[in-house]
């Protein structure tokens, strides 16, 4: 740790405490250009596919859609409109898995192939800026926030929270750093660092038009130090704003979390069970800053965004996907499985969550595909835990897995929860260095489930 804060010193990037180095394995992906894919005959589209409400259905069985037709309504404040991602004729409604383990409702669409000439035109736009684009100062940050309203546009980084409620701050909320996420610090994912590279305009004018809908005076774009190529880009992009700055990060997992990002950048600590509002920020992701100026500027809503398929695959590869694809399909796009091919997991390895079903769709926070090989995947019997204190040392928030775990596992929530259980943002970095093989942030994920129902139970 004092040899990384004196590298940090000397090179001038910034770091947090704690966290891990695992292998990166972006090189399969990350020089293949972002590349369009001709949709299936059939999509599914999870109406809950964000935090909050799910959204309620406005079509029926053989409506005719177009590419952009609204197809769900915002079933609440925190929630988020749905709209088709291809040409083609409602089916029956159904139910879907998806990634969190839960059965929502779904939207079948039999595609009409017509349209698929349009995927080129809509990946140009996604990646540039309109021709006829207004002066940020011009659009005022009410049609700002709205226009993201109106596009169902949520955090694509993963955690899928409507932006429009992050971006609809209190008049006595003072915002003055907004921060744009680009450290993709999830192992195997390159989507971000394509998007950046090849659609920096898009990208960085999203995150102008966020700093005007908050009235933040300070823009930092964030970027791990392995990814050369879209820090160059971005700081030849962002040189017009002369409140925004480029902002290099060791390369650390999770370097992308909130509350590492907000004190690695600014040295301020977002306090348990509070947000970074409390301390006058606001976090986005690059892949919501680029559907945001297609929905400002173009009225563009979200119905595609752009998934790195990689690992035990044939052909890596970047591609622009329409929501609701099923994930066999996009692994087909990438070539088929390898023979060696073990476990499929939707987002990376550390935080993602192995599929039991090739069926599932890719949705809004979909990032990636990771295939892992049976080299990759190697069972681990759990031991008993000798006290080595890796996981504390470890642990981005400081936190005390172990003894979560422990609680958990003899259903103590109450004990749990006076070890801050619901602090925890499941990087998944204590089960990585305990050499006892215990699955620390599964318990720790458990032991919240249990906490929640308990918690429902008692209101």
């Amino acid at each position: 740790m004092i040899a990384e804060k004196i590298k940090a010193s000397l090179t001038g990037k910034k770091v947090f405490e704690r966290g891990v180095h695992p292998d990166d394995f972006k090189s399969a992906s990350s020089e293949v250009p972002i590349s369009v894919i001709t949709p299936p005959d059939h999509i599914l589209i999870p109406l809950q596919q964000h935090i909050g409400a799910p959204a309620q259905p406005i079509v029926k069985v053989r409506d005719e859609v177009e590419i952009g037709t609204k197809i769900a309504e915002p079933g609440g404040f925190v929630s988020a409109a749905i709209y088709s991602s291809v040409k083609g004729k409602v089916a029956a409604a159904t139910t879907t898995l998806v990634a969190s383990g839960q059965r929502v409702a779904a939207m079948p669409i039999n595609v009409d192939h017509s349209a698929d000439g349009q995927m080129e035109t809509l990946l140009r736009e996604y990646l540039s800026v309109d021709d006829n684009a207004r002066d940020v100062e011009q659009i005022e940050p009410d049609e700002i926030v709205n226009a993201v309203a109106d596009a169902g546009i949520v955090g694509m980084g993963g955690a899928t929270f409507p932006t429009h409620v992050k971006l609809k701050v209190k008049p006595d909320t003072h915002i003055d750093t907004f921060i744009l996420n680009g450290c993709e610090c999830e192992p195997f994912l390159t989507a971000d660092d394509r998007l950046m590279r090849e659609g920096s305009q898009a990208v960085v004018r999203g995150f102008a038009l966020a700093m005007r809908a908050v009235n933040a005076k300070r823009g930092i774009i964030a970027i791990e130090d392995n990814k050369p190529q879209a820090i160059e880009a971005m700081r030849q992009t962002s040189a017009q704003f002369a409140n925004m700055e480029v902002v290099v990060c060791m390369t650390k997992y999770p370097m992308g979390g909130e509350r590492q990002l907000i004190w690695t950048t600014l040295r301020r600590a977002v306090p348990t069970g509070g947000l970074p509002l409390d301390v006058g920020v606001i976090v986005m992701n690059v892949g919501t800053s680029a559907a945001l100026a297609n929905a400002v500027d173009r009225k563009r809503p979200l119905t595609h965004r752009i998934v790195t398929v990689t690992g035990a695959v044939k052909q890596s590869g970047n591609f622009f996907v329409p929501i609701g694809t099923p994930i066999s399909y996009l692994i087909e796009q990438a070539g088929g499985l390898r023979e060696d091919a073990a476990e499929v997991i939707m987002g990376g390895p550390m935080m993602g969550v192995s599929m039991p079903d090739l069926t599932v769709p890719a949705i809004k926070g979909t990032s990636g595909i990771t295939v892992l090989s049976k080299s990759q995947v190697k069972a681990r019997e759990e031991a008993s835990c000798i006290r080595c204190g890796r996981c504390v040392d470890h642990c981005p928030l400081h936190l005390m897995p172990t003894k979560i775990a422990h609680a958990v596992k003899f259903r103590d929530i109450e004990l749990a929860q006076h070890y801050d259980m619901t602090a925890c943002i499941e990087c998944g970095c204590c089960s990585y260095v305990c050499p006892a093989g215990i699955p620390l942030v599964q318990y720790i994920k458990s032991g919240k489930a249990m906490f929640m129902r308990m918690k429902k139970f008692n209101n």
